[in-house]
């Protein structure tokens, strides 16, 4: 099981400082992955910084810890420059982005962003069916609902072909997101109970079956809090997630209450601690 750490960037704010040693920390403890959350807009103005212009930083300051956004709105997005951005990080990491996607559940930034809320499902299959042609293939021809490329690309195209998406989605995600993962996911974020788990699991196993894929070859990533309300049961949720066979674990600092300067100290310590 690969273990990785989400990066506290609400409690960390505008201290780059601390980010980057964060960040570097992460990586010198053996941590995986990094994982960074993403907002367009936000109801109370609270502090996230834009997720691939972040990941775009740490990938020049750390050398071999995978980036990874959790998660983009996709359809807030224009799908092409998704491609062209996406694919950019790719190359400047080393092949080192995992791309993780979701459709949202707040009417609010929609209507920000000019796109329509209740298509978004529709438009989102679209959306991964074209950025996975943009970054496989020098020259698109693609015509859909919400698309149309006639004879064009992208350069540079990604180092890992394709980019692997993940899918984030509710903890008992619907028919439709259950079809999505099963069809173009390399892995979903698990927000299920462990009691919930191999229920959906089986769902999505045989969605990947029905569109011809091997079920074994998409992932699942659960996160665990070492801090806060269940800081006392943490390791014992570790294990178990272990024992159910997931590809990777997800440990977060964040949501505490605690000083920017404990987050790291906080993360050795339970790195010391971790049950494995």
């Amino acid at each position: 099981m690969r273990i990785g750490v989400s990066l506290p960037i609400r409690e960390m704010g505008a201290d780059l400082g601390a980010i980057r040693e964060f960040a570097l920390a992460a990586e010198s403890l053996g941590l995986t992955h990094l994982r960074v959350p993403d907002q367009v807009i936000r109801p109370d103005g609270g502090y996230v910084h834009e997720s691939m212009t972040l990941l775009s930083y740490l990938a020049a300051i750390t050398e071999k810890i995978e980036l990874v956004p959790s998660v983009l709105v996709l359809p807030l997005r224009q799908t092409a420059l998704v491609a062209r951005q996406s694919a950019q990080l790719d190359v400047l990491s080393g092949g080192r982005l995992r791309l993780g996607v979701g459709i949202g559940i707040n009417p609010d930034e929609y209507q920000a962003m000019g796109v329509d809320f209740h298509t978004r499902g529709a438009r989102c299959d679209e959306q991964l069916e074209l950025l996975h042609a943009l970054w496989t293939q020098p020259t698109v021809n693609f015509e859909g609902r919400f698309h149309t490329v006639s004879n064009n690309g992208i350069e540079p195209r990604p180092l890992q072909q394709p980019i692997p998406v993940w899918i984030g989605a509710r903890s008992i995600p619907s028919d439709p997101v259950v079809q999505r993962m099963g069809r173009w996911a390399s892995g979903w974020f698990v927000l299920a109970s462990p009691e919930e788990f191999e229920g959906v699991k089986t769902r999505i196993d045989a969605a990947a079956v029905a569109a011809g894929r091997n079920p074994s070859l998409i992932g699942t990533e659960a996160g665990v809090a070492v801090v806060g309300p269940r800081q006392h049961e943490w390791r014992e949720r570790v294990t178990r997630w272990q024992q159910m066979g997931l590809t990777h674990l997800c440990l977060r600092t964040l949501g505490g209450n605690l000083a920017v300067k404990d987050h790291l100290p906080t993360l050795e310590q339970a790195m010391a601690d971790l049950p494995l």
